[in-house]
């Protein structure tokens, strides 16, 4: 997504997504459920940090992405807050967090079984005892809609923006063909830009989960009607 982190937060507020309420929700989980004693919080694949910008009120953020050119914008809106460039199968981070968050789907970008327990694994290996880890999941293989059309449209005084997507599955994956058509008083530009997301079972999420040491619950709905799982990390599990 490196041309497209420039519009990225345009076109999700243009598509209705409220970080804010996310933000808000991400705090109430965090505030029943952990049990461990700090407020240190990691957003693992933070894109351009608009979580962040929100919960960083109420925790002590850091932020994670594999993308220099989503770390670019999150770092001009959060001058202040520790990011890092990792991917999100194996980064190694010097301290461990009361919360570890993975949203908007962003588990998706792992395409095998493999990769997903992997990520799970790194998460939970940088939760502290008594803290959680919370993923938003991406959607299953009989969720995803092969063959649908999608279209967002961002029209600002000074920005316009239509995203037009087809979306087809490829065994376990499912693919996302993005087509950009954007201008500004610079001029306008095309290009296209192709995602492959991992299509999990529910039940292969929570093997994955159960298999870290997790012990998760899952809420269907979440914030996007594909589902959270919210994981605790045993007190008497070590800090690995």
């Amino acid at each position: 997504m490196k041309r497209s982190a420039r519009y990225y937060d345009a076109i999700y507020a243009a598509a209705g997504k409220d970080y804010a309420k996310e933000a808000r929700a991400i705090r109430s989980i965090v505030a029943a459920r952990k049990r461990s004693a700090g407020d240190a919080l990691l957003d693992v694949a933070c894109g351009t940090g608009a979580h962040l910008a929100h919960l960083r009120s109420w925790f002590d953020v850091e932020g994670l992405d594999v993308s220099s050119e989503m770390l670019e914008v999150a770092a001009a809106r959060c001058p202040d807050v520790p990011l890092h460039r990792a991917d999100m199968r194996d980064f190694d981070l010097p301290r461990r967090f009361d919360a570890v968050i993975c949203l908007f789907s962003a588990i998706g970008y792992c395409t095998t079984l493999a990769d997903l327990r992997r990520a799970v694994n790194a998460m939970a290996r940088h939760a502290a005892p008594g803290g959680i880890v919370i993923i938003e999941k991406w959607l299953g293989p009989d969720e995803f809609n092969s063959g649908r059309i999608d279209l967002v449209v961002v029209d600002e005084p000074e920005l316009k923006v239509a995203r037009l997507n087809t979306t087809s599955v490829d065994g376990s994956v499912s693919r996302l063909h993005m087509q950009y058509l954007a201008g500004t008083p610079e001029g306008i530009e095309h290009f296209c830009e192709d995602i492959a997301l991992g299509l999990f079972t529910r039940d292969q999420y929570a093997a994955a989960m159960s298999d870290a040491g997790l012990s998760a619950t899952f809420e269907p709905n979440g914030f996007a009607g594909r589902g959270l799982f919210v994981c605790d990390k045993p007190l008497d599990m070590e800090a690995r």
